[in-house]
C-alpha cells in the first residue's frame, strides 16, 4: 500500500493540474465531454470539450471533430482543445494542435507547449517555451507558475522561489498560481529536509 505524504489539497492540485481528475471526470461523464477551464494555463476557456481521434480538434464554434489541418478551425479552437490535451496527459497530440495555432506569440500557447513538452521530460524544450511566453507577455503568471514547478524538478529552487516572487509582485500572495508554486516549493522544502 503507497502512503500519500501530500495534503489533500495538493494531491487534488497534483491530479487536476496534471490532467488526472480530468480524465477521470471524463471517462465517468456520458460521452466523453468535459468542461474546460480548470487546471490551470491561463483560463478563457469555455464550453465542453468533447475528445476527437487523433488528428482532429474539435471545433468549439461547430460542437464537431474537424480535421486538424482544416482551414476552417480558428486558433481559439485550437488552443482550447490543445490545452484541453495538455491537461488530460495527451501531451504529444496537444503539442501536434498547438503548434497549429496561427498567433506564435500567444502566451497562453507557448505556456501550454512548455507544460506539454515538460510532461514528456524535454525540460529545456518546455523552460523555453516558458521564457517565450513571458517575454510576449512578462504578467502572464500561468507560465511564471509552470516555470517554477520545472525548476523544482530540475534542482532549481532559488529560480523557483524568484518566480514566486514574480507572481507575487504581479497578483499578490492571494493568487491562484502564487498558492500553487508557494505549495509545491513548501512540499519540495518538506522533500530536502527528509532526504538530509
Amino acid at each position: 500500500m503507497t502512503r500519500i505524504t501530500q495534503s489533500p489539497r495538493a494531491v487534488l492540485t497534483h491530479l487536476f493540474t496534471t490532467g488526472g481528475l480530468a480524465l477521470a471526470v471524463a471517462t465517468a461523464v456520458p460521452g466523453g465531454a468535459i468542461a474546460a477551464g480548470g487546471g490551470g494555463g491561463g483560463g478563457g476557456e469555455s464550453g465542453p470539450i468533447k475528445s476527437c481521434p487523433r488528428g482532429q480538434i474539435f471545433d468549439g464554434r461547430t460542437g464537431q471533430c474537424i480535421k486538424q489541418s482544416s482551414t476552417t478551425i480558428d486558433d481559439t479552437s485550437r488552443y482550447t482543445y490543445g490545452s484541453w490535451l495538455a491537461r488530460t496527459g495527451r501531451y504529444g497530440e496537444a503539442i501536434e494542435v498547438l503548434s497549429l495555432v496561427e498567433n506564435k506569440d500567444d502566451p497562453r500557447v507557448l505556456n501550454y507547449l512548455g507544460y506539454a513538452n515538460r510532461q514528456l521530460g524535454r525540460f529545456e524544450v518546455g523552460l523555453g517555451f516558458y521564457r517565450q511566453a513571458l517575454a510576449a507577455d512578462p504578467d502572464y503568471v500561468k507560465a511564471r507558475e509552470y516555470l517554477g514547478e520545472a525548476y523544482l524538478v530540475l534542482d532549481r529552487p532559488a529560480l523557483a522561489r524568484e518566480q514566486l516572487r514574480e507572481i507575487g509582485m504581479r497578483c499578490g500572495t492571494g493568487c491562484e498560481e502564487y498558492a500553487l508554486l508557494a505549495e509545491a516549493i513548501a512540499d519540495d522544502d518538506r522533500a530536502r529536509a527528509r532526504r538530509s
